[in-house]
């Protein structure tokens, strides 16, 4: 599959005309719980020439393609990226993390992650992840969950965790974040974990009555967290000479 990933994204820098800075993987297979039919979530941050950033018509500033042989490929361009991260939005934090890379120029991808670094706010990054966490929460039924949809709740509560108590950004891989679980619901994780490896993401399993008080205590506690932190605001010179540097490169 790698082959045929690294084929479409040369196909898409020829019929676009662009370059890709830096690809990876960002679903379930980044995250460390994938399932049989995982979809690969394939995702890039790419350059156009630098004509095309100097024009009264700015081109789109994103790439996305029809979900097709199990291939979810989106891309964004860097300016869009850069815009983002000084917002510090949780997307580009994820992406230049992610264990599975496709692409990568080293020295734009390690100048990013140190902007990203300079403009984490422990109050946005929160409250995206409680945002994930509760449009997964209002699937489950009393007694049961899709297997996908509790890994969301609990992936994006861990986070939301590691954020209030921590105040950096979240690792992307569950692995990392389960330091914050006592060993009683480490064990059931990993658990759910083996399930899923082996199981389509549709598949309904029961509620656990102690994952699912964790759950209810964690949400709580990271919303009355979040309301105790500033709300940042970050100067936008490094990324604006981070972008003027690599697009004239």
């Amino acid at each position: 599959m790698k082959t045929t990933i690294q084929q479409k994204l040369t196909d898409i820098e020829q019929s676009h005309k662009i370059e890709i800075l830096y690809s990876c993987e960002s679903g379930s297979r980044a995250w460390g719980f994938p399932s049989p039919d995982s979809d690969y979530d394939i995702r890039f941050i790419y350059m156009r020439k630098l004509d095309d950033y100097l024009t009264i018509y700015p081109q789109k500033d994103h790439l996305s393609f029809p979900i097709n042989d199990e291939l979810d490929i989106h891309g964004w361009d860097i300016l869009k990226v850069l815009q983002l991260i000084v917002k510090s939005n949780t997307t580009p934090f994820e992406w230049l993390q992610s264990p599975v890379i496709y692409r990568i120029d080293k020295a734009i991808s390690d100048e990013l992650w140190k902007l990203c670094q300079n403009c984490f706010c422990s109050r946005s990054n929160i409250h995206h992840y409680l945002g994930i966490a509760k449009g997964a929460m209002a699937t489950m039924q009393e007694e049961e969950i899709k297997i996908k949809k509790l890994f969301y709740v609990l992936r994006s509560l861990l986070a939301a965790l590691w954020c209030a108590e921590h105040d950096t950004i979240a690792p992307m891989n569950i692995f990392s974040l389960m330091d914050l679980l006592s060993n009683h619901l480490r064990k059931k994780v990993l658990s759910l974990i083996d399930l899923k490896l082996t199981a389509n993401e549709s598949c309904l399993i029961e509620t656990d009555q102690d994952i699912k008080i964790w759950i209810e205590h964690t949400f709580s506690y990271c919303m009355e967290a979040s309301q105790q932190m500033e709300r940042k605001v970050f100067d936008v010179r490094d990324a604006n000479e981070l972008f003027r540097k690599t697009i004239i490169k």
